[in-house]
């Protein structure tokens, strides 16, 4: 009798256990800002852009989008597009973005500067996965762009925004015209 009352207790801890969660990696994520280049002559057509060194504010290293698509491509993107993270905990994001930061030639290497302006907001999506936060960008000023403390003229000649609402990384966010 003592063995069917172990038993009976030992079948009821383990039927009130749960699979263990795991969050699948198909499972969106809080999405980064999708900006694809574009030629300023050709506003059709995508442009690649070489030698792209973009940088955080705060930071002192930078990623650099190059040629080779090396493996900067899984974290930017490829040679005309790139992808941004914005900071979940804060309303206000801003990168350097240089171009040719690789040349020796410093008249020919040109930085722009993008801050980015919006509102955000935490979105559960399940016990295992968590949280994702999703962003919008103000409207009529959600990006601002300046130039370096050297104003050396704009390489970004046009930006416009696509998406406020930054959800997924399926769409394009903002197009850049050089």
């Amino acid at each position: 009798m003592k063995k069917i009352y172990l038993l009976l207790i030992v079948a009821f801890a383990f039927s009130s256990c749960e699979k263990d969660d795991i969050c699948d990696g198909n499972t969106p994520t809080t999405p980064r800002l999708i900006i694809d280049f574009y030629d300023a002559t050709n506003p059709t057509v995508l442009k690649n852009v070489i030698n792209l060194k973009v940088i955080g504010e705060g930071q002192t290293v930078g990623l650099i989008l190059n040629e080779t698509g090396t493996e900067i491509t899984k974290y930017l993107g490829n040679g005309s597009s790139i992808k941004l993270p914005l900071k979940t905990t804060e309303e206000l994001t801003k990168y350097r973005l240089i171009l040719n930061s690789t040349n020796t030639n410093p008249a020919i290497v040109n930085e722009d500067k993008l801050q980015f302006d919006y509102t955000h907001e935490d979105i559960f999506v399940s016990r295992a996965c968590g949280y994702k936060t999703i962003f919008k960008l103000n409207t009529p000023n959600g990006v601002t762009k300046t130039d370096a403390t050297t104003p050396d003229g704009f390489w970004i000649q046009e930006l416009n925004i696509e998406s406020t609402n930054i959800e997924t990384e399926n769409e394009t966010h903002i197009k850049i015209y050089f």
